[in-house]
């Protein structure tokens, strides 16, 4: 990547329980060459973050209900309040919980399903591709992305779902790995199938499955790469700064 270039500056929220921060912050920093840095639960400061990532994990344990804790910490008032300034933020897994105990995302997560933790590799369609999250994908592309959840059932009331889909907020769905959406395809129960939702002004979006565990070539897969590379594009005014895999060093 040419020296010449901007590079975007990533805050990844720490929260008591968080367990993927580390993993956010290395394949933003070390993997997509992009800045990083940590944001501590207490601290009300977004060190001039372009884009917020709120990681997986279990947040203050996951008392409650997952993320109904966390959503009361100072560093989530300064987060929706970027939100609400059309600051970008990513919520990932738990981080997906946190957005809609905040109200900055519609529904809620139940239990999966089957009642049991789910860890797996899952297939996600793209159903937006005209975001600044899956830019870098085509609409109906097919990922291959890992889930890690025990409260990843994505629902909500019929006419919030109309209006999700009547404006395109969907932007992944659970697939078979020919893109098929089917209950069997489905790993949590999911109304739907939703996998990934954003906000109406398209500038927040929580999924569940995890991105940053399918970025380092090491690992033999990097469809997560294609998240993080949109945003990447979006943030350094839509050029492509970055080739469509990158090789980590």
């Amino acid at each position: 990547m040419s020296n010449s270039k901007r590079k975007v500056r990533f805050g990844i929220v720490v929260f008591p329980g968080s367990n993927c921060d580390h993993d956010a912050y290395h394949v933003c920093k070390h993997v997509m060459q992009q800045e990083a840095t940590f944001l501590w639960h207490k601290d009300a400061d977004l060190k001039n973050s372009d884009v917020i990532i709120l990681p997986g994990g279990f947040s203050y344990g996951d008392y409650l209900r997952c993320g109904a804790i966390a959503r009361f910490s100072p560093v989530m008032k300064e987060v929706v309040r970027f939100a609400n300034d059309g600051g970008t933020v990513l919520g990932i897994c738990n981080g997906f919980q946190i957005l809609v105990e905040s109200g900055l995302l519609p529904g809620v997560l139940l239990r999966n399903a089957s009642l049991r933790f789910v860890c797996k590799f899952v297939h996600l369609r793209v159903e937006n591709a005209n975001t600044q999250f899956t830019s870098a994908c085509t609409p109906g592309e097919v990922l291959h992305i890992p889930i890690a959840h025990g409260d990843g059932n994505y629902f909500t009331d019929p006419d919030t779902l109309a209006r999700l889909e009547s404006n395109n907020q969907i932007i992944f769905r659970y697939c078979t790995a020919e893109g098929a959406v089917t209950g069997e395809a489905n790993p949590n129960g999911s109304l739907a199938n939703i996998a990934g939702v954003m906000n109406e002004q398209g500038n927040v979006m929580g999924m569940m499955p995890h991105p940053e565990r399918a970025s380092d070539p090491l690992l033999r897969h990097t469809d997560g790469q294609k998240v993080l590379r949109s945003l990447i594009e979006y943030c350094v005014s839509g050029e492509a700064t970055l080739p469509a895999e990158v090789e980590r060093s």
